[in-house]
């Protein structure tokens, strides 16, 4: 039998990978120069760009603490990332780098910072999916930010202090974050300056305000944390609630009580002018609380009837049949207004009566102490120069008392602050400068890229082309 051999035959749908190579060897001229065109394109442009006339010094900075998630500061002011390339952070930053600071200087630094948020890949993706399906987005707050700062080449600055620059200002905006939100609240510490002039008659005033505005806020914070301890007091704020109590029991009523037993004031005339004024404020305070009082009165008695009524109508619809379908009950629609009406006028007539009470206390106090000082008006207070002396020795001890508490209270809450707002601000990455070779070295490898992947194309439409052209 006569063999007859036969040329394997090239499948016409394909392409031999001998001949793919081959091309691919005949197209290297045009590959090789697309590619350079590439690089030759990314470079120039990172230069028109700017690249070589701007130097881009980045850093990166992370937010954390209660209520960022709502795009909200701890005291629910609304937090804005521009908040860190304000004028008086960007001016405090370069004063202490020892920049001359002029406000053409400090424009053109502010103007050259920018704040950009980071979303990573991940939040985009799933919010795609969100807004694919058609389900609300809710706005999202990045918590974490690339600052840059980007300044002339030829600016008057050197790369290593352009740096710095950034990382002060990072490092003034979180003085100045701790300064706010770390120190201890502005409503009390201050009677001392407050008592620098005053009448004796106001120490009474000053010292019992100040008292009850320490032991509200020690009494807040004792019941936010419980079982937080300082580590430079090893005082706890339930411990520093009861040294506030000890304070106002021995040191505060001393000297309280040496006034009020002595009569002591700079001037007793002006001091039953002083009373006389704040009695008759009082009465009008409480001639409105007791007209509010009455007004809340009535309408809770009103509510009361409408209540019952509401009672019985709800009563009488639940015996009737219902059907399968949802019905919204109009009844019970109305009870519910009805109580909640209800409850809100209890709340306020209770509050109208407290602030009523509140007031006639205040009244009576002030009543005994104004007769206290009536007494004492045709006596002369230079003839009590012992009382006089006893007052000055039991207040300087109060002073010293007042200042050892206040210091307590005040490394107490900024160790409990600080242990709550360490994470808040932190450089996730140090302030760099991207180098010029560096800059030139990726956007000519970038585009490099580019331009040969486009010259592979090319080749291998040049080959289909031509495969389609024999066949």
């Amino acid at each position: 039998m006569n063999q007859s051999t036969q040329a394997p035959q090239r499948d016409d749908n394909g392409i031999e990978l001998s001949e793919l190579v081959g091309h691919l060897r005949r197209s290297f001229r045009l590959i090789f120069g697309t590619g350079m065109l590439g690089l030759a394109c990314g470079v120039a442009s990172y230069v028109l760009g700017g690249g070589l006339l701007n130097v881009n010094t980045t850093t990166r900075v992370v937010f954390s603490f209660p209520g960022f998630e709502k795009g909200l500061y701890p005291d629910g002011s609304r937090f804005q990332p521009e908040d860190l390339r304000s004028p008086e952070i960007v001016a405090e930053a370069l004063k202490r780098k020892g920049i001359q600071s002029t406000a053409d200087l400090q424009g053109r630094v502010r103007s050259a910072l920018s704040i950009e948020g980071i979303i990573p890949e991940s939040i985009i993706r799933e919010r795609d999916k969100l807004r694919a399906t058609g389900q609300a987005i809710r706005p999202y707050v990045p918590d974490e930010y690339l600052v840059i700062l980007s300044l002339p080449r030829r600016f008057p600055l050197p790369v290593s202090q352009r740096e710095m620059l950034l990382d002060e200002i990072v490092s003034v905006y979180q003085e100045q974050f701790v300064r706010t939100y770390v120190a201890v609240p502005l409503n009390f510490g201050k009677a001392f300056e407050t008592l620098n002039g005053a009448d004796y008659f106001d120490y009474d005033l000053v010292l019992k305000r100040e008292n009850d505005n320490i032991e509200s806020f020690l009494t807040q914070m004792a019941t936010n944390a419980r079982s937080y301890r300082s580590p430079r007091t090893n005082l706890s704020f339930s411990d520093l609630l009861k040294e506030s109590e000890l304070f106002a029991e021995i040191r505060m009523n001393e000297v309280l009580g040496l006034i009020r037993r002595e009569g002591l004031s700079r001037d007793r005339k002006v001091a039953m002018i002083k009373m006389d004024y704040y009695l008759k404020t009082l009465n009008d305070e409480e001639s409105k609380a007791v007209e509010d009082e009455k007004v809340v009165r009535e309408l809770l008695k009103q509510a009361q009837d409408r209540e019952q009524n509401y009672a019985i109508g709800i009563k009488t619809q639940a015996t009737q049949s219902r059907t399968e379908s949802m019905v919204v009950d109009q009844g019970l629609v109305d009870s519910l207004l009805a109580n909640d009406s209800y409850n809100f006028l209890v709340r306020k007539a209770l509050d109208a009566s407290l602030n009523t009470r509140r007031i006639q206390a205040n009244k009576a106090v002030l009543e005994e102490r104004r007769t206290s000082m009536e007494s004492f008006l045709k006596s002369d207070i230079t003839d009590k120069a012992e009382s006089l002396g006893q007052f000055q020795k039991s207040y300087e001890e109060l002073h010293r008392s007042y200042d050892s508490l206040m210091k307590e209270i005040r490394l107490t809450y900024e160790d409990y602050q600080r242990q709550q707002f360490g994470d808040a601000i932190r450089v996730s990455m140090q302030a760099k400068t991207l180098n010029i070779y560096v800059g030139i070295a990726l956007a000519a490898l970038v585009g490099a890229t580019t331009g040969l992947i486009g010259g592979l194309g090319f080749a291998l439409v040049k080959l289909g082309t031509a495969d389609t052209r024999r066949a």
